[in-house]
């Protein structure tokens, strides 16, 4: 007979583990808070984030207890979730020196600038294939429709490369000299 609380389920993944697993780790929290999260979402629930259990030990992670005091703890707490990432995910990255967290940039607002200029980018490219369908029929007229955004293209590329490369350089990691 099993005699075990009512709080813990076994529950056969079915060719789900490695996944769940992997994105566990990635994510850097335990396979259980990944379960709950993802349960607590499809129940509608809000997810308990403030109670996170101990890492399940992996030959790559290993579990660390350290001393803050409360403050401190609110601090990382709030820097973590203003930022989307787990605490040990935000203090590995702030360790590494990720530039968007240890200047107190916002991550979140850098993610959305890059994704934002792209969608932009994007936007430009149909513009570009609309034109050539107009240059391919030969209407002038048409095409004149276009000068403007022709005019701007390259700084509006060049915009759009100098905002990724600094987005995507300030959320890797620093180099540490030795």
């Amino acid at each position: 007979m099993n005699s075990s609380s009512d709080d813990f389920v076994t529950v056969d993944m079915r060719g789900f583990k490695a996944a769940l697993v992997a994105r566990a780790r990635a994510e850097r929290v335990s396979v259980s808070l990944l379960v709950r999260s993802a349960v607590a979402a499809h129940l509608g629930l809000l997810a308990d984030t403030d109670r996170q259990p101990p890492t399940e030990p992996t030959s790559s992670t290993v579990k660390l207890s350290i001393r803050l005091t409360a403050a401190e703890a609110t601090l990382l707490a709030k820097g973590a979730a203003s930022s989307g990432m787990s605490r040990g995910a935000y203090l590995a990255g702030l360790i590494a020196g990720v530039p968007v967290l240890t200047t107190g940039a916002n991550r979140t607002e850098h993610l959305a600038a890059l994704i934002a200029s792209t969608a932009e980018l994007s936007s430009l490219n149909r513009s570009l294939h609309q034109l050539s369908g107009v240059l391919a029929e030969r209407a002038t007229k048409p095409a004149l429709t276009y000068r403007a955004m022709l005019d701007g293209l390259s700084a509006d590329v060049r915009r759009h490369l100098m905002l990724a490369a600094r987005a995507l350089a300030d959320l890797q990691p620093g180099q540490r000299k030795a």
